[in-house]
């Protein structure tokens, strides 16, 4: 495909048109938050990283793409309470096929199932009786898939001290939560993020969280790589990964974020939301939006 303007001829007048061009698009949602235990001894499970879509789209002069950013789910604070699901981070626009990235789920609390999302938050460690089960991801159904689902809660054991699931990543589901000899649960390692080098270095984006442990000599279950949290911490902001559960608090969901790639010389510099622009990546311009803007064709 040529990158310019073709000149269109109508008897003796004519008309400069400019051609159509790609934009490579990176769509991710805001992941949520870990659940929440009620103490040293009662662990949440792993929040599950937003959504993770790309595409290439073809657009015409004068297309205004809406970005849309997705929130990371809000800590979860109360006892017993499953983790925030994060929001979806989108673009659409006149021609284009609209790529919405579904919110990652949160984790479940102690005793309670992650919720469903672009990846799915872990199950809560500490049942009498049953796993506890991780949350489904992909959720709703895209091709290829968005993420990964979020690991089990641990089994009953006769100390009651159960470990939360992993959050699902973008890659890898959750791991399941394991028990540590009978008298403590180890967290689940959250599930892994996804390399693109949309911006021209591979970076790692959309971790799930670590699953709580729970009981004397328990460990927390490991961050999902491209910024999950672990031990009750925030996914990192701006990569739509996963808070971890926590023997308390689970940590907040990271925030979302869009990147666009265009050829510099079709790139018209007309945004909004002030997007941070790189020119000359590889003979393209890269815009990163944080926040909720537009970009002009």
């Amino acid at each position: 495909m040529s990158f310019g303007y073709q000149v269109l001829g109508f008897g003796s007048s004519s008309a400069v048109i400019p051609d159509p061009y790609d934009i490579d698009f990176l769509v991710i949602a805001g992941g949520a938050s870990g659940g929440a235990g009620a103490g040293a001894n009662i662990a949440g499970a792993g929040g599950g990283a937003g959504g993770y879509r790309s595409s290439t789209q073809e657009t015409n002069s004068g297309v205004a793409i809406t970005i849309t950013i997705g929130a990371g789910g809000a800590a979860q604070t109360t006892d017993y309470e499953n983790g925030n699901s994060g929001t979806a981070s989108s673009i659409a626009g006149t021609g284009l096929t609209t790529i919405s990235s579904a919110g990652g789920g949160g984790g479940g609390a102690t005793g309670f199932t992650g919720v469903a999302g672009g990846s799915g938050g872990g199950g809560g460690g500490w049942s009498y009786n049953a796993n506890i089960l991780g949350g489904a991801g992909n959720t709703p159904s895209t091709s290829p898939v968005q993420g990964y689902a979020g690991g089990q809660g641990a089994a009953a054991d006769p100390a009651n001290e159960r470990g939360g699931g992993g959050g699902g990543g973008s890659s890898a589901v959750g791991a399941n939560a394991t028990t540590n000899g009978g008298a403590s649960g180890n967290g689940g390692a959250g599930g892994a993020g996804t390399a693109n080098s949309i911006t021209g270095a591979s970076v790692t984006r959309a971790g799930g969280g670590g699953g709580g442990g729970r009981g004397s000599g328990s460990s927390h279950g490991s961050a999902g790589s491209g910024g999950g949290g672990t031990a009750g911490s925030a996914g990192t902001t701006n990569t739509g990964s996963g808070g971890a559960g926590g023997a308390s608090d689970g940590g907040a969901g990271g925030s979302g974020v869009i990147i666009l790639s265009m050829p510099d010389a079709s790139y018209t510099g007309t945004t909004t939301g002030s997007p941070t622009v790189a020119t000359g990546v590889s003979g393209k311009t890269v815009l990163t939006f944080t926040g909720t803007g537009s970009y002009t064709a």
